[in-house]
């Protein structure tokens, strides 16, 4: 049984030789949830082995188009318009992400963006390894009521001051994940590690707004030019469907997974992984779809209606991302 991981105060007298040497705790702030969207504001706490903080920094980015839902992120286009250019904050990014595994919270969306901002700018992102405190939470069994970061921070007594300032969700992270860190190497847990791949170009579709310009009224949504993708006929799954997929297990290849909402892994390369693994991507959502993958539940969609009246199990875009490691191949017969 795990230590009590509300004590911060204890150092395991060994720590485990695999573990990183050290962590860049980041968060970003963006225009919105989609592959074309940009970073307008981002936070690096730099820990070491240990957990402990080493420094900090933060800086807002002009994303040369409208800042999207400043009712969340508070950046008005005003104050992004004297702010540097991605370029022009890379090399001090760089700095302080090289050689040590980037920690975010969910944090395959938080690498996407940043690995995005870095081919438009025509370099490489130098990081190499992730992870995601949403999936060691879960490796540690913490008994939290949901995934989001102020439950995290709750659970460990960690006073959020600006929800959704990058600066202070890094701080907050940094704060939740040495206790996390250290409950995981007094207890010999295997970090949930996941290899990085840099993007090294990129194309941005259409033109969407610049900085004063109107942005549409539909939130996140409202002003992006690229969300529309032609339709592509995937291969039939050769497996046959083994049925639902049961909380805690593992997925078995055959299994109908249907998508629901933004992700922050572009949907196509989502499904693309899916298909790989030997699961049925599904259009439609039916008595005999295995999962719903939705980062919001409450969200109303068809696809989550349809799944609360069948009873579908439902998960979100991370938990989905470690099921993909570990699938079961079909059965032989």
């Amino acid at each position: 049984m795990l230590e009590d991981l509300t004590t911060a105060a204890f150092s395991p007298t060994s720590w485990p030789a695999a573990y990183p040497k050290g962590y860049a705790v980041v968060d970003v702030e963006t225009t919105g949830l989609a592959r074309d969207d940009r970073i307008i504001s981002a936070a690096v706490y730099r820990l070491d082995a240990r957990g402990e903080v080493e420094d900090h920094w933060y800086t807002t980015v002009n994303p040369e188009r409208d800042p999207g839902p400043v009712w969340i992120h508070g950046l008005t286009s005003e104050a992004l318009e004297g702010a540097p250019l991605f370029p022009d904050i890379a090399e001090d990014f760089t700095a302080r992400l090289q050689g040590r595994v980037l920690v975010a919270h969910n944090a395959v969306f938080d690498w996407q963006m940043i690995a995005r901002e870095y081919a438009r700018a025509k370099c490489e992102a130098p990081v190499r390894q992730r992870l995601c405190t949403i999936a060691l939470s879960k490796e540690l069994g913490l008994p939290l009521p949901n995934h989001k970061l102020e439950s995290l921070a709750a659970h460990f007594g960690v006073v959020q001051r600006r929800a959704h300032h990058a600066l202070d969700d890094a701080r907050v992270l940094a704060e939740a994940f040495r206790p996390s860190l250290r409950a995981a190497a007094a207890n010999g847990v295997r970090l949930p590690l996941h290899e990085c791949r840099p993007l090294t170009e990129w194309s941005d579709g259409p033109a969407t707004p610049r900085i004063g310009q109107q942005a549409g009224p539909r939130g996140y949504g409202g002003y992006r030019q690229t969300g529309w993708r032609p339709s592509r006929k995937r291969p039939a799954c050769p497996y046959p469907n083994p049925g639902r997929y049961e909380a805690g297990g593992r997925l078995k290849q055959g299994m109908r997974v249907a998508f629901s909402g933004d992700t922050s892994t572009e949907r196509e390369l989502l499904e693309d992984r899916a298909t790989e693994a030997g699961l049925h991507v599904a259009t439609s959502l039916s008595r005999l779809t295995s999962l719903l993958v939705t980062n919001d539940p409450d969200s109303g969609t068809s696809k989550v209606v349809k799944a609360r009246q069948f009873g579908t199990p439902i998960v979100d875009e991370a938990a989905f991302g470690q099921l993909l490691g570990d699938v079961e191949p079909a059965a032989e017969g």
